[in-house]
């Protein structure tokens, strides 16, 4: 996408950490480097670890907040769809930004992250989409600031560069204040294990509830892994590709199922 181009483009905003997040509010800041067309459906309550999903059991409902931005009870996928094939119908975003999420999604996380999700359901309505995610330490203060400095840039040139229309483009920054960041790097997915547990409470009647506990597993050694750039002091710039089809093992039974 031109410069030129950009400048004029729509852009819808969305996120999974809701629509009073202030990560939202750091996107927001972002887009509006970008464009003055801005516009923005998140949902109206938190949905972390929403993934992808979509809600077909019940209905949604949406908020207006002001004339361009929007609460919707849903998740973030739930929320694009709603933007795209309903109110921006007239005219429909030419970019999709999920985020920022507080908090990396990196590795493993990707297959979990409602950021992700926005991002994804972008790329599947056909519009370059991109999240946004930044890094941060417990009981420390999320530096909102590296991700708005950063962020402007790195959608520009993405988008300059351009994309498969299956792909979209996943951008993770380290938990470092914007003048110690050391550059920008274009990485892989890493792979790192998800230490889930089940934690078992009891509510004032006796009954049991549960919660599911999240800690981050060992993660393998891999220079080139988004994993690696953040924990480095980078920025992380991953390409997604929505085929999850392993070609190798795909070839592989071809040939056994051929000889059968």
């Amino acid at each position: 996408m031109k410069p030129s181009d950009l400048a004029k483009a729509r852009i819808l905003v969305t996120n999974d950490d809701g629509i009073h997040a202030p990560g939202l509010e750091a996107l927001i800041e972002i887009a509006n480097q970008l464009s003055s067309d801005v516009w923005v459906v998140a949902p109206e309550f938190n949905q972390s670890g929403a993934g992808h999903s979509l809600s077909i059991t019940r209905p949604l409902r949406a908020r207006e907040v002001s004339e361009t931005k929007f609460a919707v009870e849903g998740t973030p996928t739930d929320c694009v769809l709603f933007a795209v094939k309903h109110l921006m119908k007239a005219r429909k975003p030419d970019i999709v930004l999920s985020g920022v999420n507080r908090g990396t999604n990196i590795a493993d996380d990707v297959t979990y992250s409602g950021t992700i999700a926005g991002a994804m359901e972008g790329c599947l309505l056909g519009i370059p989409s991109i999240a946004f995610s930044q890094a941060y330490a417990h009981d420390h203060p999320v530096k909102w600031g590296t991700a708005t400095h950063y962020g402007a840039d790195v959608a520009r040139r993405v988008l300059e560069t351009g994309w498969p229309r299956n792909v979209f483009i996943n951008v993770n920054f380290p938990d470092v204040v914007a003048g110690s960041v050391k550059g920008i790097k274009v990485t892989r997915q890493g792979v790192r294990g998800f230490g889930s547990y089940i934690v078992e409470r009891q509510d004032p009647r006796g009954g049991s509830y549960y919660w599911i506990a999240y800690a981050p597993g060992e993660h393998e050694f891999d220079d080139e892994s988004d994993l690696a750039a953040i924990r480095n002091g980078y920025v992380s710039v991953t390409p997604l590709h929505l085929d999850l089809t392993h070609e190798a093992t795909r070839r592989k039974l071809s040939a056994q199922f051929e000889t059968a």
